[in-house]
């Protein structure tokens, strides 16, 4: 066969390697394709399409009255995400993202838009629980996993509405174990998820996933100082989900153990740089008065006396309203906890029987 003219050779295999383009691009979107992605590839893709119809797009609405016109009028609040727990219409998100909310719309995967109430509240677990009326019969949810066999460096999957752009999928590992952040109301929860899957502002109370598409975390808050996400994101473990959820569906509310007092504020005990927490009241007829535990009270002069400062429960050192809930939450009504406090300079000590939150 003659050599073929320079021009005509470079002609040639152009025409080859545009040919071999194209077929590129056909094999790119020809479903057959698919197989020859990694294996790590085709598990994200197969999770974010199970999970993604589950996660919605909640709307906040707060009412204002305009300066000019005193008219009152609904202004967006806020937005962020959330997940069907149950097909009864029942979906959780994060207490921060309804907060200060008149009017809450839950938005499903195919863009229709339900009016949602709120059936129960946990700020200081930041979760809360909605309802949507007469919800579709094809709702979707999500299998749920077990925070407590996470290690680091775990697959996790995020799903939300980063910045109002729905059904956003980003991937990471498991960061951290056992952080603590702080809630609405300034108590802290612990036990926290730490991951590098990006978290950015709309995210909140949208599901986090482990490699079998199981909801291990609810995506709640992000360290930034931009406030945009730098890879250090923060997730409540679906062990408290587990155990909050149902209450807030039963009770409306988190049914904790206790003894029956008031404490005086952290600001408080800081101003005056006590060690303890000082007991403001005791309730009558409640555990701590029955066991002796006495509150602040008026002296001879009108000057407050106090009474019993809580330094310990149990072994746990009280420097916090925190630190007393936390050490409460770790029981269940019906428990006898060992209760040391400081009085007059004296040290005493109380057994005191838990009991159900009124």
């Amino acid at each position: 066969m003659p050599a073929l003219p320079g021009p005509l050779l470079r002609a040639t295999l152009a025409c080859a390697w545009l040919a071999c383009l194209l077929a590129g691009s056909a094999r790119a979107a020809s479903p057959d394709y698919l197989s020859f992605a990694t294996e790590d590839e085709a598990n994200t893709t197969e999770i974010f399409s199970r999970a993604s119809p589950a996660v919605v797009y909640v709307t906040n609405t707060a009412l204002r009255r305009s300066f000019f016109s005193l008219n009152v009028e609904e202004i967006p609040r806020g937005s962020g995400t959330g997940f069907v727990w149950d097909k009864s219409g029942l979906i959780v998100t994060n207490f921060h993202v309804i907060a200060g909310a008149h009017r809450l719309t839950v938005t499903l995967q195919d863009r229709s838009s339900y009016d949602a109430a709120v059936i129960g509240v946990a700020p200081e677990k930041d979760l809360a629980v909605l309802r949507i009326e007469n919800p579709p019969d094809d709702l979707v949810t999500l299998p749920t996993g077990d925070s407590s066999e996470l290690s680091v460096g775990r697959k996790v999957l995020a799903i939300g509405n980063p910045f109002g752009l729905d059904t956003t999928l980003t991937t990471g590992i498991v960061s951290a174990l056992g952080r603590e952040i702080q809630a609405p109301g300034n108590r802290r929860i612990r036990g926290v998820i730490q991951t590098d899957a990006a978290i950015n502002p709309g995210n909140s109370g949208g599901p986090l996933l482990n490699s079998l598409g199981q909801l291990i975390g609810v995506n709640t808050a992000i360290y930034s100082p931009s406030g945009a996400s730098a890879g250090i994101g923060f997730a409540i473990p679906v062990n408290t989900v587990k155990d909050v959820v149902p209450q807030l569906i039963s009770y409306g509310r988190v049914l904790r153990p206790m003894i029956g007092v008031e404490l005086a504020s952290d600001r408080w005990v800081r101003r005056y740089r006590i060690d303890g927490l000082p007991v403001v009241q005791v309730y009558p007829g409640l555990p701590a008065d029955r066991a002796g535990i006495v509150g602040a009270y008026r002296g001879a002069r009108g000057e407050v006396v106090l009474g019993d400062i809580i330094t310990h429960i149990d072994d746990r050192v009280m420097r916090s309203n925190d630190d007393y809930y936390a050490a409460l939450e770790e029981h269940e009504p019906g428990d006898t906890i060992t209760v040391r406090t400081l009085r007059a300079d004296r040290r005493l000590s109380y057994r005191v029987q838990l009991i159900e939150s009124q």
